[in-house]
């Protein structure tokens, strides 16, 4: 017997569609490439976004075609997450930050028709654009009287002209909800960047799992913040949690620094903010000198790498922030777990409920998880037992675009398949998660696993330490020991002897590092990581000191 509900496909012009009917006059401001500030409503939101589709349909795009953006968070782009997966084209965000090469092997893999960028991005685009014959049209987000002179990209259009004389009504398709709507390339730190293909229906089940109480908490009085790029995992989520629960948005366009940052939560009186710890670093660097204080910001979501201990005890003990750390991955849509605590630790001691808040979380309605041995085999609950994380759910990937990497997934005893993160976790008995490493750092001394996350938390706790990456080092008895690579505060000024000192009492002994590097600067990834294999590449050569 089958239920007698209506059937209603899940797709992502239903969440636009209920932003500007239930929510229509909530505040859309963004701080453009121009430098000012653009003030809209959902509403506006939902009319261009129906002019952009009817641009689409003139281009005679086929249903399913890419669209591809180089663009920072702000209203142009939203307008683009809604038009071009509405009308059931694929959205394909782009991540500036990888290399002009990289891009354009990505943009002729995913078969790109139309690329949108902002102008700070037109030298990256004139360096890829000759390299993607396949691209039909290039269009500028900006006025007409912005486009420059000479681009050097034939037939450039402006944004503004192209969907200007558009009408804003349109009859959005309806179609399988299984559809793709949108794709991310992972960054291709080894081999060729994959694609995680996402469909209509995962995103809008991760939408309202992003929103639930126990995650985001996501409601119609919130003034959020993506701070976390909208290339990157189309920013966990939030441009469609936010329509899903008609939130102000406050877009911060390119201006990142911890000054822009800071007076962009001020001035639009952010309660909510979601970004990546090296982002809320240059944040709290900035207001620790002036004494400056947040008047609404009550809470944030730090994802992407683990957060320092010491970053969530600033937010918490000096700032009054909530942190709530989270995880997950491009593969993911990308929340996996998201670490609030339960009616039972209310009553415990600060101590205990800070360890806590220091893992990963748990996972969110919508995510399975487990940790096994090398053998496959699930390992306990236990918050000691160390494995490889694997997770399954109708948001998580079962295949990359085109078959690249072939087929990810690996199969329990009842064939259920499952997705192997390439994490090292525990998960304890309350069901909280805790990445002790990525499975390619993890540092194996003596039979025993090390992890370099932890000697990392360690060393930026130091008041000299602006960032610090632990990575293994061979070793004629151990097989490998860690070594820590520093990067000091400017003025600050640390000795070996004294970070070594630091991690007493703090960490098993066999497990404080050989040897500190001072360094200039670590590599950091497009999306904010920092890139370990880099670092060993640049120490090659390096010897573990003789005692």
């Amino acid at each position: 017997m089958l239920g007698l509900m209506q059937d209603q496909p899940l797709l992502i012009s239903s969440l636009i569609e209920f932003a500007e009917r239930h929510h229509g006059d909530g505040e859309i401001v963004s701080r453009r490439v121009e430098g000012d500030i653009h003030r809209y409503t959902w509403a506006d939101v939902a009319g261009r976004s129906r002019q952009a589709a009817n641009a689409l349909d003139g281009e005679s795009l086929g249903f399913g075609d890419r669209v591809a953006t180089l663009a920072w968070n702000g209203y142009r782009h939203l307008e683009l997450y809604y038009g071009v997966s509405g009308s059931g084209r694929v959205l394909h965000t782009i991540n500036p930050r990888l290399h002009p090469d990289q891009i354009a092997w990505i943009m002729n893999h995913a078969e790109d028709k139309i690329l949108c960028f902002d102008l700070s991005f037109l030298p990256l685009v004139q360096a890829v654009h000759a390299k993607c014959p396949d691209v039909r049209k290039w269009i500028a987000l900006c006025d007409a009287d912005r486009l420059p002179v000479d681009s050097g990209i034939p037939h450039l259009d402006s944004y503004e002209r192209w969907i200007g004389t558009q009408p804003d009504t349109y009859a959005w398709p309806t179609f399988d909800e299984n559809t793709a709507s949108s794709m991310c390339y992972t960054s291709g730190t080894t081999g060729n960047p994959k694609a995680t293909l996402y469909s209509h229906r995962s995103t809008l089940l991760h939408a309202y799992g992003a929103a639930l109480p126990d995650v985001m908490c996501l409601s119609a009085r919130d003034s959020v913040l993506p701070v976390v790029p909208m290339f990157h995992v189309n920013a966990w989520g939030l441009p469609y949690s936010a329509a899903l629960t008609g939130c102000k948005v406050v877009f911060p366009g390119p201006a990142l620094d911890g000054k822009s940052v800071y007076e962009l939560i001020e001035a639009e009186q952010v309660t909510f903010a979601a970004g990546v710890p090296t982002v809320w670093q240059m944040l709290l660097t900035h207001m620790k000198p002036g004494g400056l204080r947040f008047s609404s910001l009550t809470r944030t979501v730090i994802g992407g790498s683990a957060c320092p201990p010491a970053m969530i005890h600033a937010f918490q003990q000096d700032y009054g922030v909530d942190v709530l750390h989270a995880w997950g991955m491009t593969e993911m849509s990308p929340l996996g777990t998201l670490c609030t605590l339960k009616n039972k630790h209310l009553a415990q001691p600060a101590e205990a409920q800070d360890a806590i808040r220091l893992k990963q979380g748990r996972a969110i309605f919508g995510v399975d998880m487990k940790i096994v041995d090398g053998d496959g085999t699930e390992l306990a609950w236990d918050g000691k037992a160390y494995g490889d994380l694997m997770v399954k759910g109708p948001w998580i990937v079962k295949a990359y675009y085109k078959g690249e990497g072939g087929d990810p997934l690996v199969p329990d005893a009842n064939g259920h398949g499952w997705f192997p993160t390439g994490d090292v976790a525990t998960i304890d008995a309350d069901g909280y998660l805790q990445i002790t490493d990525r499975s390619k750092d993890v540092i194996k001394s003596g039979g025993e696993w090390i992890s370099s996350i932890d000697i990392e938390n360690i060393a930026v706790a130091h008041p000299a330490v602006a960032m610090a990456a632990c990575i293994g080092v061979a070793h004629p008895k151990w097989d490998e020991r860690p070594v820590l690579a520093v990067v000091k505060r400017p003025g600050a000024e640390v000795t070996r002897e004294e970070l070594l000192k630091f991690y007493e009492g703090k960490t098993a002994k066999w497990q404080v590092p050989d040897d500190v590097i001072f360094v200039e600067s670590i590599p950091i990834g497009a999306t904010g990581k920092m890139l370990k294999t880099k670092l060993r590449e640049q120490l090659r050569g390096y010897t573990l000191p003789t005692i």
